[in-house]
């Protein structure tokens, strides 16, 4: 079996072995209703586990502005998750809005999500990729998939700051 850094896309909606599912990625659009709940489960979450001034997540309104795709993760199940790809230069983009549906979490989807984004920034010749993420315990399992897939710990790029309830991450590709 390959490796998730050995996978390479075929076609946009590229399809994914998982344990026990096949996941189609698709470029989307954000119309669809099982996206609305989907964000508004993210965005619930991040508001219940941070402080406002600690909630980086983007918005359905935020997702729609140029310099982001955003993709969602499906299977014969429905919606399984979905991320996003922001572009801050012509070199640097930043991981945003990673969220797999509660009942499909621990499946492969955020991995998936995460080769599709990694590969989509190497075919824009970027050549690094950025994250914030959240510091405390709920978002250990975040830290650790991002870890296994070559991000290390860097200080605030962008817009952000210092900020005790956030980590930020990188990989240069």
């Amino acid at each position: 079996m390959t490796s998730h850094r050995e996978r390479r896309p075929t076609t946009q909606a590229r399809k994914t072995e998982s344990r026990d599912q096949r996941i189609q990625i698709r470029l989307d659009d954000l119309s669809g209703p099982e996206v609305h709940a989907l964000l508004e489960e993210h965005l619930r979450n991040m508001a219940r586990l941070s402080p406002p001034e600690s909630v980086h997540a983007l918005d359905l309104g935020a997702l729609r502005q140029p310099g982001i795709s955003f993709w969602t993760a499906w299977s014969n199940e429905g919606l399984l998750g979905c991320g996003a790809l922001k572009e801050l230069g012509s070199r640097h983009g930043e991981v945003k809005s990673m969220r797999t549906s509660a009942v499909h979490r621990r499946r492969g989807v955020a991995s998936a999500l995460l080769d599709h984004i990694i590969l989509e920034a190497r075919k824009r010749s970027y050549e690094r990729l950025s994250l914030e993420t959240g510091s405390i315990a709920a978002f250990e399992p975040a830290r650790r998939l991002y870890e296994s897939f070559g991000f290390a710990y860097c200080s605030p790029f962008a817009d952000y700051g210092e900020d005790p309830n956030s980590v930020f991450m990188t990989k240069l590709l």
